[in-house]
């Protein structure tokens, strides 16, 4: 698994707002994508890493707890 980093996100953002396909990661890493919908789910996939690296680091921890209902 990658560590991503801001600097990762900024680039790939640049590179859709350009329409460059490649891009450069912070890394030394070089990526050409196939296309724009490629592109747009990589800054999805950056994007959800991020926030999920914020939300561990700061310690917060959300449990999702399942509700059953019989309907009766």
């Amino acid at each position: 698994m990658t560590t991503w980093t801001d600097s990762d996100l900024i680039a790939v953002r640049r590179a859709i707002a350009s329409g460059i396909r490649s891009v450069t990661f912070a890394d030394g890493r070089k990526t050409e994508y196939q296309s724009l919908d490629q592109l747009l789910a990589a800054e999805r996939v950056i994007d959800a890493s991020l926030k999920m690296q914020a939300q561990a680091a700061s310690g917060l921890n959300r449990r999702r707890t399942p509700y059953y209902r019989s309907g009766l």
